[in-house]
């Protein structure tokens, strides 16, 4: 990596192993403007928007299955947003917030977790290619921001103390930056000893949860400042930290005009001409990425 440029679009795990502890940090900068230009977002929720997709990086690439899934789905009632989807798959992010301006317009310039989404959940779901598993877990949006829920979520389904910290930023003239720290204690595991998850107040995790505590917004949103070098100066005083093989991230969106006309083509041919237009054209719009998509209904199979 030359050192010069900025250090963004990568996820770098590291392990603590006389800790029993595991961390990734991620730093999204072009990719985070590639999604942001897809739609006029306000403020507001240009920030939601990166610390959804700072967290779907924190979890995504924690994903051993290279063709695996993972979808952080907000489900709202009563708030401003109406919905919140991100998604994570072989290095590609995406991500769309769907929200009511009227409301939005009637909050103070920095609302709450519970204005945006009034009585909500996140559901988390991990969905694995191999072996076509599928785990979801649906936690409360509740606390101060998305990080809260995250740790929220790995304490209540994991049963695993965690650590989240989402920064974004965005300064005049410059491109958004959204980037993260999840930190987790890993049980040990041996026969006849107790696992560490059950212990919350365990005085390795005190320690290392400590160090992480330390992170500023401003470093993990510098993108002058490497992963590497972050990781240094959290934990350098421990006896060994392992770097993982960074991960680059790219902004993707799955949809193209084959698989659209597969998916028409299952219906019957009366819900497709119910579907069509006058002149017999279908229009698929995708929300990620603010295209839309003209299947002629006449071609496609009986």
């Amino acid at each position: 990596m030359n050192l010069l440029s900025p250090d963004l679009d990568r996820a770098l795990g590291f392990t603590i192993t006389s800790r029993h502890a595991r961390g990734r940090l991620v730093r999204l900068g072009p990719v985070m403007d590639q999604v942001l230009s897809a739609h006029a977002y306000p403020p507001v929720i240009e920030r939601l928007l990166g610390e959804a997709l700072a967290l779907t990086a924190l979890l995504g690439t924690t994903l051993k299955d290279a063709g695996g899934q993972l979808t952080i789905q907000a489900q709202t009632e009563n708030g401003v947003v109406e919905l919140l989807v991100c998604d994570y798959k072989a290095g590609e992010l995406r991500g769309y917030v769907k929200f009511d301006e009227d409301r939005l317009a009637e909050q103070p310039s920095d609302p709450t977790l519970f204005a945006l989404f009034g009585k909500g959940y996140l559901a988390i779901t991990f969905d694995q290619a191999v072996s076509g598993e599928r785990y979801q877990g649906i936690v409360p949006l509740e606390g101060a921001s998305l990080a809260a829920a995250a740790e929220h979520y790995f304490s209540q389904s994991e049963q695993i103390p965690s650590f989240v910290r989402i920064a974004v930023r965005h300064d005049p003239g410059e491109g958004c930056i959204a980037a993260g720290l999840l930190l987790q204690h890993l049980p040990e595991g041996e026969e006849g000893r107790e696992r560490l998850h059950v212990r919350m107040d365990h005085p390795e995790w005190e320690h290392v949860h400590a160090l992480a505590a330390t992170v500023s917004d401003d470093e993990l949103t510098d993108g002058g400042l490497p992963l590497e070098d972050l990781v240094w100066r959290l934990f350098h005083e421990e006896d060994e930290v392992r770097v993982l093989t960074p991960v680059s991230l790219q902004r993707g969106c799955r949809c193209n005009i084959e698989h659209i006309r597969d998916v028409i083509g299952r219906f019957p041919a009366d819900q497709r001409g119910e579907m069509a237009d006058e002149g017999g054209m279908i229009n698929v719009d995708c929300a990620f990425c603010s295209r839309i998509f003209e299947v002629n209904a006449h071609s496609l199979r009986n």
